[in-house]
């Protein structure tokens, strides 16, 4: 079958034939904020949806910074139909006076010069501080078309406007002004990026978690890009981190009523954690240091993971609950269950990159350790009931861990003895190269059997799971490995699962989950996805999981092939075609009137064009392809459409798989009724 891709191994750069000058000619110099025109991820991460709403994080972050400054208690956030966004604070302003270095106006070179601002050394004017490196609002600033800035200090309304990051005129006062404050309105530019639209949930996300982060801000939100009236949105929590967590928890069950919390400022740090324990079988620890997220954690988390572990352990044996024989409780057991929010406020934060996942500051560990190893111990100690709940659940946990801990070992031992510990349904791809090769989870034989056909054996590999998977948002890991369908889906994976997942033994680059584009089909998809975001996160995290995209069409005219993905592809493909049809006709009819009487005669004109008809064909499953189809269509990497599975915000996915997959009806239904109105071309 012919259907070998083309080659993933980078070709050989081209040969040099003579000597080339290499001098001072081809050394360019990026003045002011062409770098950041000219490499625009290097700052915001991409020039796609994520980068996109980052130029909005940034402005409104530098809000943030004047609240916890406490100079600063409302923040406004308006888009508009034009595709315009302002963001605005009552805060001190942004200096206007002229700089004596530089001979401009302090606003001027805030919003024109990478790393100007009042967050470096002891001048700065934050003692807390996001914007660890004064790039914010001037990379907002290149990366969009227009920005104003309006800046109220000293009785006076001040105004600057920009083109592209370059001033169109100079500073000058407009009016009179009440009070201070600071507005940037921005247009992003299209010649950077490849999106236009702003999504409302997205930003209200982030800006609802600023809210709970800032204690006592007001922030709005106002949405005017509705023909009818605009659509406003107010965040204010006096609880802080508390309010985060009961809304966090609003679905879950509990196991004690009181959620710790813990306030306090040690050697130049200060420390806020709140945590409750509740009935899953999940841990959900966010952190944040100055407000911004820290995905990938941090000197806080470890500090935090130390304490907690610590402090459990300490009571549980102190009560003799933990006999001094007993083994120690795990970490891993005294987080089953746990959300957590650990937020610290410092001076100088040590970011790892520009989008700051991971905080550096080694002085931060102990500090996070000793403030709640106190402060949970006595909690502990005051809370008699809700420490025997807590106790309880990490019991519960602990014999769940020695239980998997043998399961996981009998997986190991099966596939030692089964040879190379590779399942037998997998048809393996011939490459050693893991950097080359990709797994195709398909459901069924029969889509198994035409995905093996129809593969290149080189490089892919085909894995059919039979029937739908279990569900592992209502299961420990112990259960997970009884089950031999997820059995060898991690066998075949090779990264081993829980305390033994060890990413670098990953057998496949892409992990392809190949689902029938119907209701099952989607259910299983669903399956999965819980299984690889719930126990195999990190796979998802570094960009190995992918969506493959079947056809739902083939519309064909003749040797004229559409194949089709979605509803409006099939429709422009049956235009399309059918004014193709309908020209050829034409054509047809007139090369039939021109040919003479003789040949007519001669019976020599075969089948018209207006006989022919549109060939449609509706795929329900992958079995319904032939091999070849298949490959074309779906597995070819020079022609496939794939989808990567991303964790944009992992509060929000955490909240939709509780939803869709706990053991809650109520909220799962709710959320169907919500929803059923979006569902098209339903299959039952």
């Amino acid at each position: 079958m012919a259907k070998k891709p083309t080659s993933n191994v980078s070709p050989s750069p081209t040969k040099r034939t003579g000597k080339e000058e290499y001098t001072s000619k081809n050394i360019q110099v990026l003045e002011g904020l062409e770098p950041v025109r000219k490499r625009p991820g290097m700052y915001i991460g991409n020039t796609s949806t994520e980068g996109f709403h980052h130029l909005i994080w940034e402005v409104v972050d530098n809000s943030i910074d004047e609240a916890m400054a406490g100079r600063c208690d409302t923040i406004t956030v308006v888009l508009e139909a034009n595709g315009y966004v302002s963001v605005e604070d009552n805060g001190a302003g942004i200096p206007v006076d002229i700089h004596k270095q530089h001979k401009k106006s302090a606003l001027e070179l805030v919003m024109t010069k990478l790393h100007a601002g009042g967050k470096f050394g002891e001048g700065g004017g934050y003692k807390v501080s996001g914007g660890l490196h004064g790039v914010g609002v001037s990379v907002v600033n290149a990366l969009s078309e227009y920005t104003k800035a309006e800046v109220k200090r000293d009785g006076k309304l001040w105004v600057q406007e920009y083109m592209r990051g370059k001033p169109t005129g100079k500073i000058k006062a407009v009016g009179k002004a009440l009070g201070t404050g600071t507005k940037i309105s921005f247009k992003p530019d299209n010649q950077i990026f490849t999106v236009s639209e702003f999504h409302l949930e997205t930003i209200l996300t982030h800006v609802r978690q600023q809210a709970y982060l800032t204690k006592g801000v007001f922030i709005k939100v106002i949405d005017n890009r509705s023909k009818e009236k605009p659509f406003e949105y107010s965040f204010f929590f006096e609880g802080g981190i508390q309010s985060y967590i009961k809304h966090l928890n609003y679905k879950a069950d509990p196991k004690h009523e009181n959620i710790f919390y813990v306030e306090k400022d040690q050697d130049e740090v200060k420390v806020e954690v709140a945590l409750q324990y509740t009935n899953d079988y999940k841990e959900n620890i966010l952190c944040f240091a100055n407000n911004i997220v820290n995905p990938e954690g941090g000197s806080h988390l470890a500090g935090f993971k130390t304490a907690l572990t610590r402090s459990v352990n300490s009571y549980a044996k102190k009560n003799n609950i933990l006999k001094e024989k007993d083994p120690a409780l795990s970490g891993e057991d005294t987080r089953e269950g746990i959300t957590a929010i650990i937020s610290i406020k410092i001076a100088n934060p040590q970011f790892e990159g520009q989008t700051k996942a991971k905080l550096g500051n080694a002085e931060v560990k102990p500090v996070v350790e000793s403030v709640l190893n106190e402060a949970l111990s006595t909690f502990l100690e005051e809370n008699p009931r809700d420490a025997e709940n807590i106790i309880g659940k990490v019991l519960l946990a602990a014999r769940a861990r020695l239980a998997a801990r043998s399961a996981r070992e009998s997986v190991l031992r099966k596939g030692a003895l089964e040879g190379l510990m590779l399942p037998g349904k997998l048809a393996d791809c011939s490459t050693k190269d893991a950097s080359r090769s990709e797994l195709y989870i398909v459901e069924g034989d029969s889509a198994g059997g035409s995905s093996k056909q129809g593969r290149d054996r080189e490089f892919q590999a085909i894995l059919p799971l039979r029937g739908k998977i279990l569900n592992v948002e209502k299961a420990r890991l112990d259960k997970v490995l009884t089950n031999n369908e997820l059995k060898n889906l991690i066998i075949a994976l090779g990264t081993n699962i829980g305390e033994q997942f060890n990413i670098k033994d990953l057998r496949y680059d892409k992990i392809v989950i190949m689902c029938d584009a119907d209701t099952d089909g989607s259910h299983i998809r669903t399956l999965l996805l819980t299984l690889f975001y719930r126990y195999l996160p990190e796979l998802i995290r570094s960009g190995h999981l992918y969506i493959a995209m079947p056809p739902l069409f083939k519309v064909a005219y003749g040797k004229d092939v559409r194949y089709v993905y979605n509803d409006r592809q099939f429709e422009d493909a049956k235009n399309e075609l059918s004014a193709l049809k309908e020209a050829r006709t034409k054509k047809a009819g007139k090369q039939k009137n021109e040919i003479t009487a003789a040949e007519d005669e001669k019976g020599q004109i075969e089948g018209s064009e207006s006989e022919i008809k549109l060939d449609i064909q509706r795929y329900k499953g992958l079995g319904e392809m032939n091999p070849q189809q298949l490959w074309e269509t779906t597995m070819d990497p020079t022609t496939r459409f794939m989808k990567q599975v991303t964790i944009e915000d992992a509060a929000k996915a955490d909240e939709i798989f509780d939803i869709l997959m706990g053991s809650e009806v109520a909220p799962r239904k709710a959320f169907i009724q919500s929803h059923a109105q979006y569902v098209k071309n339903l299959d039952i």
